[in-house]
């Protein structure tokens, strides 16, 4: 398959070179950067920081924002700007990834009241120059309906509403056309995407915020989710701004390369890891490992919060540890709490007392040998159930 432009083979020393002369453009406190590692000295921007920042300034809190169609309201609330032009939320390039082009039709089934997610495909969908129809959510006999009069071959949505239509439809004796999906919005199970491949439709997905558009996608290689062109992308450790080694699971924060709204070192709250090398289907981007939970680890222990910039904290307060992770857990009727810490020597009574200063609680000290690669700086074990 073609890619959906040039940008997508390029080499890194030229996304390096492109990316840098953009952010620079942007104006602001990227004006002066050197190097794309040197956005790691930035603040991080999180989504509490944006919806005070428009609760003060409405609605865009005052971030530069080019000319735009729409105004979106997502949950918080917090507001977002959308466009019109071209591939604005960069949405074409996964459904050009997903083999959809000119001659399909596609059954967008994302939401258009309030929040962008309709339009951010709507608009990909014009950028391959495919038909649309705005099907949104619900209604389910009128979407199969639609679907077969209108012939619609590609589906655009969440990943199991596709299957409440199909089994409608398998219940009316109704024939549908998809051969191929394009989905977000949550997770793609793995048996879900053989049931689809077993009814002949090719299903994909991509990661992409209300805020940012899209971010990362599958191609038909289905090996980890390639990096978006217009985003740059780093993971780091949750509760701090500090990038991670490639491998190492932490936070995703992106920073869009809009002109029209930019974002720097947005953080996404969710967990993903960048894979080495690139993909085999040729796109040279890196790629992250796709959706892996959150990283708002944000836990009450006797009745106390405790924050992951809070063990952020302790370990930068002592520079032998290498890692910490607060366990949490339920002795009787009572929360207990460990801390669990990777380090190299160090005085585990000095640990204790900034435990105790830095989360506010006292809890067991547990040296141990390594700690998972998966993100978490709080396990909270208790069932709630």
């Amino acid at each position: 398959m073609s890619h959906f432009d040039d940008l997508e083979t390029r080499s890194s020393d030229e996304r390096h070179a492109a990316q840098l002369a953009a952010l620079r453009a942007l104006g602001g406190v990227t004006a002066d950067l050197r190097d794309l590692s040197d956005l790691s000295r930035l603040p991080v921007l999180r989504k509490s920081d944006l919806s005070a920042r428009q609760a003060a300034n409405p609605p865009f809190g005052g971030m530069h924002v080019g000319p735009v169609a729409h105004v979106f309201q997502s949950p918080g609330p917090i507001y977002e700007p959308g466009g019109t032009t071209h591939d604005w939320w960069r949405m074409g390039r996964f459904l050009h990834a997903c083999g959809i082009g000119p001659s399909d039709v596609v059954q967008n089934c994302f939401g258009y009241h309030l929040t962008p997610a309709g339009h951010i495909f709507e608009n990909g969908a014009r950028a391959v120059g495919a038909r649309v129809l705005p099907a949104g959510t619900g209604q389910t006999d009128l979407q199969v309906r639609a679907a077969r009069d209108i012939g619609c071959t590609a589906y655009a949505g969440t990943p199991d509403y596709l299957k409440v239509i199909l089994d409608r439809a398998d219940e009316s004796g109704v024939d549908l056309s998809f051969t191929r999906a394009a989905v977000g919005g949550g997770a793609l199970f793995p048996s879900l995407r053989k049931e689809y491949a077993d009814r002949g439709i090719a299903t994909l997905q991509c990661y992409a915020t209300a805020d940012l558009g899209n971010v990362a996608y599958e191609s038909p290689a289905m090996e980890g989710m390639i990096l978006d062109e217009g985003v740059i992308v780093e993971i780091v450790r949750p509760g701090t701004g500090d990038p991670l080694p490639e491998g190492e699971v932490g936070e995703v924060v992106v920073t869009t390369l809009n002109p029209d709204y930019p974002l720097i070192r947005f953080a996404t709250g969710d967990l993903s890891a960048m894979m080495p090398g690139v993909s085999p289907c040729g796109r040279t981007n890196g790629r992250i490992r796709g959706w892996m939970g959150r990283a708002d680890q944000t836990a009450k222990i006797k009745g106390m919060f405790v924050r992951p910039e809070q063990v952020a904290a302790l370990v930068a307060r002592h520079p032998e540890i290498r890692a910490a992770r607060v366990v949490v857990d339920r002795e009787g009727e009572m929360d207990a709490m460990t801390v669990q810490v990777t380090a190299e020597g160090g005085d585990e009574g000095a640990w204790a007392a900034s435990i105790a200063d830095l989360l506010k609680l006292k809890g067991r000290v547990e040296r141990v040998d390594d700690l998972p690669n998966d993100g978490k700086v709080i396990d909270d074990r208790r069932d709630y159930g």
